[in-house]
């Protein structure tokens, strides 16, 4: 049994544009619907979602039932090193770490995705992400598959986004509209136009720095952050699509 190719990593390093959705729905079900939609990756989201571990383990083997070509990304809730651990052990190649203020704050997270001597993951030799030790080579590889995403969500931080870029392990920086709003005073409305006038500059130094940018945003500015250079866009989530989807149709028969 070999380790696969993380093909999702390969894609935002060489530039290919990667299309997502997130899911907040924590549901087995609902992973299962969007892994055959034809996305690129599906967020799942355990920040500001009541999602836990072993809900997220089957959640990602909702993912792989499907095409097998969507990429699940987990965001633990803090860039802690226990949950890193875990939700790698169990399976998660791809993680997004939320609100990265500087150098340190990064190279934590890094340290968290690698075994030592080059981090302080723990090592378990019977684990889902190594098939239970039926992956030979999986120490020698895991480094190689794994992919690092962190999330800028401040002034501050964006600060010292050529810094943390050039960190060894960061495969790509996301910048979270919602939070960056409220940073700079628009708490509320992150279509504000000194919003996207950052967004669109960090899109630049974030590819001119060498790695990946990413975003979240609705169907109506997914290609607008696409032309902006973003190379891996959210264009949806499946909570807000249930919710507005609800809303019409109820209101549709309301009248």
């Amino acid at each position: 049994m070999e380790l696969a190719t993380n093909q999702f990593k390969a894609n935002i390093k060489a530039g290919k544009p990667q299309i997502g959705i997130w899911s907040s729905l924590c549901s087995y079900i609902s992973a299962e619907v969007l892994a055959d939609a034809g996305f690129d990756w599906v967020l799942l989201d355990t920040e500001h979602s009541p999602n836990e571990l072993p809900m997220v383990q089957n959640q990602l083997d909702g993912l792989a039932y499907g095409k097998g070509t969507t990429e699940g990304i987990v965001r633990p809730a803090w860039n802690d090193i226990v949950l890193i651990k875990r939700y790698l052990d169990v399976g998660a190649r791809t993680l997004l770490i939320p609100y990265v203020q500087n150098v340190e704050e990064a190279q934590r997270a890094v340290t968290g995705l690698r075994y030592p001597p080059q981090g302080m993951r723990g090592v378990s030799g019977c684990t889902r992400a190594n098939r239970y030790g039926r992956i030979p080579d999986y120490f020698k590889r895991v480094h190689d598959e794994v992919c690092l995403l962190l999330q800028l969500e401040t002034r501050t931080a964006l600060k010292s986004l050529e810094a943390i870029a050039e960190i060894d392990g960061v495969d790509g920086i996301f910048i979270g509209p919602n939070d960056l709003a409220a940073d700079m005073g628009y708490l509320g409305n992150w279509q504000h136009p000194e919003v996207w006038k950052v967004m669109e500059d960090a899109a630049k130094r974030i590819r001119k720095a060498g790695k990946a940018p990413g975003i979240l945003v609705g169907e109506a500015d997914g290609q607008r952050c696409i032309d902006m250079g973003y190379t891996f866009v959210a264009v949806g989530s499946d909570l807000v699509m249930l919710a507005r989807g609800a809303d019409a149709l109820a209101a549709k028969f309301r009248k």
